[in-house]
């Protein structure tokens, strides 16, 4: 006969083996053609930015057609490069968050400034420069992120939002005073592209809702061919492949006081990846520790900046573009990123793909960008929610800082009479008002506080 069957006491029992936990959303890995179509999108949105970039280079220094396609190439890669960098985050270099680089905005400007005054081997030099200067500083810096709080963060996004809004709608309109400003077929794309997003966003579900951007780019590029708006040959001109030129403009040329602007504006630039890093960790919901993940970025446009340089690149820089893209669309995958800067680096190398991107037109891209950048001005607003607006203080401190920072927005030559290398820092709306409300966040609630309690302690002790 068989002995009975023995079992182990309820306490004595084997635990079920634990079930891993599930990858954060940013970290979560899709089918590879998901991620494809995802990335993609992103390029399309922010290709105009590499492009728009290199032709104001081109034009404002007067350079050849071939030095341009090879600026262009160079662009496309980096691009995509810093975008690999930024979103894998390999060792110290990249937060692990789904951000892409670009060229352009206010670094562009000091470049050709500085291009125009001392020549191009001393704008490539200043690049370089700046770059290194960002690794020098970055420990210091890295000490003053405790005085930007939601309050002076929530403050700088709002401007970076209106400002990128604007570069959309100049997109759409072109600048006034020059020909063509405001033209109704370029209205009309621009109407056109948000129209087309906003009913795909309506009618799709699923996977066709989160590339309604994508959609409405291509719906409006496709309406400009009907309209007969597209400048289609230049897409068959030229050969297959393009390698990017190492050093351009021959060897660099290294002049402190040249680079002096550019390397003040970094400054800016550190802060304004702050509040991006900030941002984007909330809108794909990761908890993030500012004092090692901002570093990380902040090396990462370093990095990318020292690579560009020795390629006739202005700096690079985190873009808040993509970050309206990922709250638009809901994929918070960094792989998202890192697929798009795969994308850019094969647009780089692959001619035909860098003409065909080029001729999306720019009302068509503006008004996609119009929509993406808006989603920025709401994060920021969202943050502002969260800073104690209801106190009399925080409320002051928004205001003087959004004052100050949308002034050169709104009014576009206000510090035209400033000294020129002045005037290019009054002139960034963001460093304006980031400086602003980090400073007023110091004197109204660390300083003050400080000075009050210290006369309150004297009154004290003179009445007894």
């Amino acid at each position: 006969m068989s002995s009975p069957r023995q079992t182990l006491p309820p306490a004595e029992e084997a635990a079920p083996a634990p079930t891993p936990a599930a990858p954060h959303p940013v970290d979560e890995s899709r089918p590879l053609g998901r991620i494809l179509l995802f990335g993609i999108q992103h390029v399309l949105v922010m290709a105009a930015t590499p492009i728009s970039a290199i032709f104001l280079m081109s034009a404002t220094l007067k350079l050849d057609p071939g030095l341009t396609v090879n600026l262009l190439s160079a662009a496309f890669v980096l691009s995509g490069v810093g975008s690999l960098i930024q979103s894998l985050g390999p060792w110290k270099f990249g937060p692990r968050l789904p951000f892409v680089m670009l060229p352009g905005g206010a670094p562009l400007i000091l470049f050709l400034a500085i291009a125009e005054q001392h020549g191009l081997p001393t704008a490539t030099g200043a690049v370089l420069l700046t770059a290194a200067f960002y690794f020098v500083v970055l420990p210091v810096f890295s000490r003053l992120l405790a005085f930007f709080p939601a309050l002076v963060i929530g403050t700088m996004i709002v401007i970076v939002g209106v400002n990128l809004v604007k570069v959309g709608a100049v997109l759409v309109t072109g600048r006034p005073g020059q020909p063509g400003f405001a033209d109704p077929t370029a209205l009309g794309l621009g109407m056109a592209t948000i129209g087309f997003t906003v009913v795909f966003y309506l009618i799709f579900s699923g996977i066709l809702r989160q590339l309604a951007v994508m959609l409405g780019l291509l719906a409006g590029t496709g309406l400009a061919a009907l309209l007969g708006a597209m400048d289609l040959g230049r897409a068959g001109d030229g050969g297959l492949f393009t390698v990017p030129q190492l050093m351009p403009f021959g060897s660099p040329e290294f002049n402190l006081v040249a680079a002096l602007p550019l390397m003040l504006y970094s400054l800016a630039s550190m802060a304004e990846a702050t509040g991006q890093t900030v941002i984007n960790a909330e809108a794909v919901g990761k908890d993030i520790d500012q004092r090692t993940d901002v570093p990380k970025t902040v090396r990462g446009d370093a990095l990318t900046s020292l690579f560009g340089g020795f390629f006739g690149l202005p700096l690079m820089v985190t873009s808040g573009e993509n970050i309206g893209i990922v709250r638009v669309t809901g994929v918070r995958s960094r792989y998202v990123t890192a697929a798009a800067g795969v994308v850019l680096v094969a647009i780089g190398f692959l001619a035909p793909v860098t003409r065909a991107v080029s001729v999306i037109p720019s009302a068509v891209v503006g008004g996609t960008a119009m929509v993406v950048f808006a989603v920025i001005t709401v994060l920021g607003v969202q943050m502002l929610g969260r800073s104690d607006l209801d106190k009399h203080t925080s409320t002051f401190i928004c205001a003087v800082a959004l004052a100050l920072g949308l002034l050169p927005i709104l009014v576009p030559g206000v510090y035209g009479g400033f000294p020129p290398n002045v005037r290019i820092l009054l002139e960034s709306g963001v460093a304006v008002g980031a400086v602003v409300a980090a400073v007023l966040n110091i004197l109204f609630h660390h300083v003050r506080p400080g000075v009050v309690a210290r006369l309150a302690t004297a009154r004290t002790e003179s009445d007894r």
